[in-house]
């Protein structure tokens, strides 16, 4: 049974999400159609990769996400199929992809060339939809379009290292559900600039000097709950996905706030990370 999967920007209010599961399913009526999200913001390519790197190794081998971000086919942005780990991925080539094909080479890239045989305004529904069936009946990719060797990149994936690697400059990449800014800083590039030294993380005027594990360890447990003061502390943790995050403990938008709210962060925001000689 296929497993297709969706990332859109669509959200739920409107028909869109409703009517391409319903192709989906009209196409293979057995399709295993999973919900990854909907609310991507509009046209926000870097919500999309971020979603889709995190979720995707999560499914089984051959699984098919369909990305249905900044989709609109133009002579700048062509549509594609990228085999990478042995899942495929439909989308435009726009960069979403490039965040997921910095770390995992593809195995190969196609550019869909089968819209002279279909008129769409609407391409996650007309032609995303038949590509993910065809892929999904063991058709292969070069039916439906040509081998190339490239995508687009996306710009800021990657942080810069200034002054003779004596500071980090990231940009904030995501924010999640709870407010929590996550940024394009991972724990692997921060160890290999940071070698032991001390630093000072600066996110606007606030500044942060100690990466915790756990969102908990902030914490003093030593201390009786009712005396505690530790709701809407802000902290940094290398969430899940080994992203450098700044996030406030135990965030609540009706209550404490949010690494967001409070702290001013948004969309690609800079965080600085400057480091120190003992």
């Amino acid at each position: 049974m296929a497993v297709i999967t969706l990332t859109t920007d669509f959200g739920t209010k409107d028909h869109f999400t409703g009517a391409v599961k319903g192709a989906l399913l009209s196409e293979i009526l057995e399709a295993k159609v999973v919900d990854i999200s909907h609310n991507i913001s509009p046209f926000s390519i870097l919500e999309a990769a971020y979603v889709i790197q995190n979720a995707f190794s999560s499914f089984p081998v051959g699984s098919i996400h369909i990305i249905g971000v900044d989709s609109e086919i133009s002579e700048e942005n062509k549509h594609i199929v990228v085999q990478l780990n042995d899942h495929y991925f439909i989308c435009a080539n726009n960069g979403i992809m490039s965040m997921i094909c910095s770390e995992i080479n593809p195995q190969k890239i196609v550019e869909i060339n089968i819209h002279d045989k279909i008129s769409t305004s609407f391409p996650v529904l007309d032609v995303f939809v038949k590509v993910a069936a065809h892929i999904a009946r063991g058709g292969t990719l070069e039916v439906i379009g040509k081998i190339i060797n490239e995508i687009k990149p996306i710009k800021n994936i990657v942080p810069i290292v200034r002054a003779g690697s004596s500071q980090l400059v990231g940009s904030v990449i995501y924010v999640d559900h709870y407010g929590n800014v996550i940024t394009n800083i991972k724990k692997r590039f921060f160890e290999s600039i940071q070698k032991g030294r001390r630093f000072e993380i600066s996110a606007r005027n606030h500044k942060f000097k100690r990466i915790y594990n756990h969102y908990s360890d902030i914490v003093d447990f030593n201390i009786a709950p009712e005396l505690r003061n530790d709701e809407g502390q802000g902290l940094v943790v290398f969430n899940s996905s080994d992203y450098l995050e700044i996030a406030v403990y135990r965030s609540n938008l009706a209550t404490v706030g949010s690494a967001s709210t409070l702290l001013g962060l948004d969309m690609m925001d800079t965080v600085s990370i400057d480091f120190f000689k003992d």
